[in-house]
């Protein structure tokens, strides 16, 4: 059984910091296509940012320039690093990836259950 698991959210004042991580448990063989995506109340699922299949990262315009996402291979696990917080990035913050659990096994999908970061003075 693999799970994602998504920490390090709270309250942040704005233009402060916080960093998420997403950490993959369980059988993992490989792991692509990891994602943060972010909800906010009454609002649809919005992408945040992603490595891209090279390897690269890309990030939506709304955070460009602020967020940072990075990996740690060998832990399996994800951050994002927020910095220069603004009030409308509060929302719930969910990873998803695409997990193979073994060798020529189907990439299956997985998300988090999410985190909240609320931004506000």
């Amino acid at each position: 059984q693999v799970q994602l698991e998504e920490s390090g959210g709270g309250l942040a004042q704005p233009g402060g910091s916080l960093r998420l991580s997403c950490a993959a448990s369980g059988t993992v063989f490989a792991i692509s296509a990891l994602t943060w995506y972010r909800q906010a109340p009454g609002n649809p699922r919005e992408w945040v940012a992603s490595f891209t299949s090279g390897g690269a990262t890309a990030y939506a315009d709304s955070v460009k320039g602020r967020f940072a996402i990075t990996r740690d291979n060998a832990e399996n696990t994800m951050y994002l690093q927020m910095n220069n917080l603004k009030p409308e990035d509060t929302a719930v913050y969910l990873c998803y990836a695409l997990i193979r659990q073994r060798s020529g096994a189907p990439r299956k999908e997985y998300w988090g259950q999410g985190t909240q970061v609320t931004v506000s003075s």
